[in-house]
Order: C-alpha cells, then structure tokens, then sequence
C-alpha cells in the first residue's frame, strides 16, 4: 500500500482519511441502535472516547496494509454521512467490505456510490483477486448494497456470528477481479 490513506472521489461523495475532528459525528452514527444492531463491531451503547481511539487505528493499519477506513462525506459540505472499509487479507489476496451509513442518507443511494470507489480501488490500486462482504439477513438493504455492485451470493452461512451472545446467520457475497470490469483488456 501506498504512504497514506487515499481520498476517492465520486460524483456526490468525497471517500478520505478520517480526523479527529469527525470523532464526534462518528460517535454520533455509532451510538444508534438502527446502525449498531447491524454490524458486528459497534459496541452499544457507544463509548465515550472510543470514536478518537478507533480513528487514532486507521493510518497503522493502512501502512501496514491490514485495512482501508475512510469517511464517506458528501459534496460540497463535506458532512460524515458514514464510514466505508476494505480489510485486506495479503496472504488470499482478497479483501472484506464493511460499511456504515448514517440513517438519514440510508436509502438515497450513497452507501452504493462509495462501495463501488472502494472496491475499484481495492481490485485497481491494491490489486486484490476477491472482495467479499457480509450482511444479516435481516438487512437486506445492505445485501441490495452487494447485489448492485455486481456481487454473486455465495450463500447462507448458518449461525457464522456470535451477535451479542446469540448465534447468527449471514449471507456471503463475493466479486472477483475478473469481473469486475477493472481487467485491463488484453
């Protein structure tokens, strides 16, 4: 990976490095509910302090090339509306999706917007084979997210997640380089 986090540009959005000064609209988006209970990762309710720690991760992670973390914000303005990753696994050559989206802009197409310039990035500029990501299937707007970037179910893998103490399934989506349309023709 390069030296620093990139900044990707999309027709309404700016993907960049988080600041500090966004750890408050960070907190903000992580303590709801609605987002929280779809993820993983999110503690809730959210720690105070743990939006600084969790941005305070993302340059070390990047140079040592575990993970790209950006904030996805609109143009102009530059609001956070949410958060976009792409954990790399060096050894596969793949890399997982993950995102957030703050629930006013959910269903007003952003989320897909900047999945589409990470995962460009990811086969372009990292040069990845695969990129998968996961969703619960009682998110589907988030495995509509994967269907529209051109995403093949792989399938249902039961009980995969321990969510807060109870086990949980989740859908499995995948693209390889090869079709994703970023192959140079040859």
């Amino acid at each position: 990976m390069d030296d620093g986090l990139p900044v990707l540009e999309t027709e309404r959005l700016v993907l960049r490095p988080y600041s500090a000064a966004d750890a408050r609209r960070v907190q903000e988006m992580c303590n709801d509910w609605d987002i929280a209970s779809t993820t993983l990762a999110l503690p809730h309710p959210y720690p105070d302090g743990a939006a600084e720690k969790w941005i305070s991760t993302h340059d070390e992670s990047f140079r040592q090339g575990k993970e790209v973390t950006l904030a996805i914000t609109l143009k102009p303005g530059g609001m956070v509306i949410g958060s976009m990753a792409l954990s790399v696994n060096k050894n596969h050559n793949r890399g997982e999706l993950g995102y957030m989206i703050a629930k006013e802009r959910w269903n007003h197409g952003c989320c897909t917007e900047a999945a589409h310039a990470i995962v460009r990035y990811g086969f372009t500029t990292l040069g990845l084979n695969r990129i998968q990501a996961m969703h619960f299937p009682r998110n589907p707007a988030s495995g509509r997210v994967m269907q529209k970037l051109g995403m093949n179910r792989e399938g249902l893998l039961r009980q995969y997640v321990n969510n807060r103490g109870t086990p949980e399934d989740v859908e499995m989506y995948s693209m390889l380089r090869t079709e994703s349309g970023t192959e140079k023709a040859g």
